[in-house]
C-alpha cells in the first residue's frame, strides 16, 4: 500500500481524490496549505504527491523542487482548476509526472496515479546520483540534484546528450563528469570548440584529411571525430556549427563513419556525442539557422545547467571551494572570509555564472595578499557598486516633497543642450548596468541589448572609449 499526499484548498477536491486513492488500495493524507504538506513531506515518507497549482500560501509549481528534494523525493502530479499550456509545460519541465485540469475523473487520476506507482516500485538502483563521481560540481540543491540525475542516466547509456545553459555554468564539467562515469572512461575525451573552427578548415579538422587534399596537405591527418573513436567527442557551442557542415555531421551521428577531406574510404568511429550550447537552438531552427533533423539526434538527453541566480543556496558552497582551490593554486595559506563577504557574494546575480566567480575570488585573493580574512573591499569594484546601490531601493518621491537646493541658481541650458545632457547621462547609465549584468562580455551585452553591432559601438565609444576594442 502507498501513501499519497494531497495538497489542495479545496475540500472537495481533496476529497474526491482521496476517495480514488483509497478505492485503489492506498492511503491518502490531505493538506490544505504548502506549508502543510512540506511539514508532513519533511516527517513521513510518501509515493506520491498531488499539489495544486494556486494555493493561499503559495504556488505548487513553484514548490516542487521544495517537495522532490524530500528524503521520500515522491512523484509529483500537479492538478489546477485553469489549465494552460505554458503552465503545463513549466509543469512538465520542474519534473511532474503528470499534469491534470479540475475537476478530474476517476480514471483521470487512476491512469497517472498507477503508473507512477509503477515507475517508483521497478525502478532499480544502479549508477545514481549518490554514486557518481562529480568532479568539480559543487552543490546539492534540488536544480543540481536533478541535473546529477540526468547526468547518471546519461552515464549509463551511449545515448546522445544536449548540455544547455548560459555561458559559465559549468557545461563541459557536465560532459566531463558523464564521460568519467561511462564505460568510455578509459578513452579520449575530445573537445571540439564550434567557436574556434575556421569555417574553410572545418571539415578537414572534424574528419581529417588526406594528403594532396589541397595546398600544404603534404601528409595525411587524422580528424578529431576519428580521435574520438572508443571515446567520448564533446561539441562545445554546437550552435555555432556552419549549417553546411550541419547536414553532412547528421550522417555522421547516424552511420557512425564518414570520408576525411581528399579520402576514398569510409572511416568508422565507435564515439559518443555530448553537445553543448548557450543558445536557443529551437529559435534557430525556426529561422533556418540550425537543422532539426540534427535538434532531434542531438537532445536524446537534455540536461539544463542552471544559472547561479536559480541556486542561491550553492554559492556559498561554490566559493569555499573554489578560494581553497586557488590558495593551493597559488601556493598561499587558506583564507577566511567575514560575515560581510559573504552576504556581498551571495546578494550579487552573478550574470557571468561559475567562471565570472571565479575571475572574482581570483582577484579578490590578490588583493588580500596576506591578511588572513577576506571583505567585500577585495571584491572587484563592480560587484561591491552593485551591492551597495541595491541597499538603496528607488522609491518615486513625494508630489509633497521639498526640493532641495543650494548655492546661488545658475542659469540653466537651453532644452536642447539639457535633452542632449540627459540623453547622454542616461546611455551612460545603461551601458554601465548592461556590461555589469553581462560580467564585462561586450558579445553577450549587445545581444541583450538588442543593438546591432554597429550602433552598440557606437554606443561604446560615446560612453567608454576606453573600453573599445576593434570589433571581430
Amino acid at each position: 500500500m502507498a501513501t499519497i499526499l494531497i495538497i489542495d484548498d479545496d475540500p472537495l477536491i481533496r476529497d474526491w481524490i482521496a476517495n480514488v486513492v483509497t478505492r485503489l488500495g492506498h492511503h491518502p493524507v490531505p493538506a490544505q496549505l504548502i506549508r502543510e504538506g512540506i511539514r508532513k513531506l519533511q516527517s513521513e515518507s510518501f509515493d506520491v504527491v498531488f499539489v495544486s497549482v494556486c494555493l493561499p500560501d503559495g504556488s505548487g509549481l513553484e514548490s516542487m523542487s521544495t517537495i522532490r528534494s524530500t528524503l521520500s523525493s515522491p512523484e509529483i502530479i500537479v492538478i489546477t482548476g485553469l489549465g494552460h499550456p505554458d503552465e503545463a509545460e513549466l509543469a512538465i519541465k520542474s519534473g511532474a509526472w503528470d499534469y491534470l485540469e479540475k475537476p478530474a475523473s476517476f480514471e483521470a487520476i487512476k491512469l497517472p496515479l498507477l503508473r507512477a506507482l509503477e515507475y517508483r516500485s521497478e525502478r532499480r538502483p544502479g549508477n545514481t546520483a549518490a554514486t557518481l563521481k562529480r568532479g568539480g560540481i559543487i552543490g546539492d540543491s534540488p536544480e543540481i540534484t536533478a541535473c546529477l540525475e540526468l547526468v547518471a542516466q546519461a552515464a549509463g547509456s551511449d545515448a546522445n546528450v544536449l548540455v544547455t545553459g548560459e555561458t559559465g555554468t559549468g557545461k563541459e564539467l557536465f560532459a566531463k563528469v558523464i564521460h568519467a562515469n561511462s564505460r568510455r572512461a578509459p578513452r579520449s575525451f575530445v573537445v571540439v570548440d564550434c567557436t574556434a573552427l575556421p569555417e574553410t578548415l572545418v571539415e578537414s579538422v572534424l574528419f581529417g584529411h588526406a594528403r594532396g587534399a589541397f595546398t600544404g596537405a603534404e601528409t595525411s591527418e587524422e580528424g578529431l571525430i576519428k580521435q574520438a573513436d572508443g571515446g567520448t567527442l564533446f561539441l562545445d557551442e554546437i550552435g555555432e556549427l556552419p549549417l553546411s557542415i550541419q547536414k553532412r555531421f547528421l550522417r555522421v551521428i547516424q552511420e557512425h563513419s564518414f570520408r576525411p577531406v581528399g579520402g576514398r574510404r569510409e572511416i568508422a568511429s565507435d564515439f559518443r556525442l555530448v553537445a553543448a550550447t548557450n543558445r536557443d537552438l529551437e529559435a534557430m531552427v525556426r529561422e533556418g539557422r540550425f537543422r532539426e533533423d540534427l535538434l532531434f539526434r542531438l537532445r536524446t538527453i537534455e540536461i539544463d545547467s542552471p544559472p547561479l541566480r536559480e541556486i542561491p543556496g550553492d554559492i556559498k558552497k561554490l566559493t569555499s571551494f573554489y578560494m581553497n582551490d586557488l590558495c593551493q593554486r597559488f601556493g598561499i595559506v587558506a583564507k577566511r572570509a567575514s560575515p560581510e563577504f559573504w552576504e556581498a557574494v551571495t546578494a550579487y546575480p552573478w550574470p557571468g555564472n561559475v567562471r565570472q566567480l571565479i575571475q572574482a575570488l581570483e582577484k579578490a585573493l590578490i588583493s588580500a595578499k596576506e591578511e588572513p580574512m577576506l571583505f567585500p573591499k577585495h571584491l572587484p569594484t563592480y560587484i561591491r557598486i552593485y551591492v551597495a546601490r541595491s541597499a538603496f531601493p528607488t522609491k518615486p518621491a513625494s508630489p509633497g516633497e521639498p526640493k532641495i537646493r543650494s548655492g546661488v541658481p545658475k542659469m540653466p541650458p537651453n532644452l536642447k543642450e539639457a535633452r542632449r545632457a540627459a540623453v547622454s547621462e542616461a546611455e551612460r547609465r545603461y551601458l554601465e548596468d548592461l556590461l555589469s549584468y553581462a560580467g564585462g562580455d561586450k558579445a553577450k551585452a549587445r545581444r541583450i541589448s538588442g543593438l546591432s553591432r554597429s550602433r552598440f559601438y557606437a554606443l561604446l565609444r560615446r560612453c567608454r572609449p576606453a573600453d573599445v576594442r576593434q570589433p571581430g
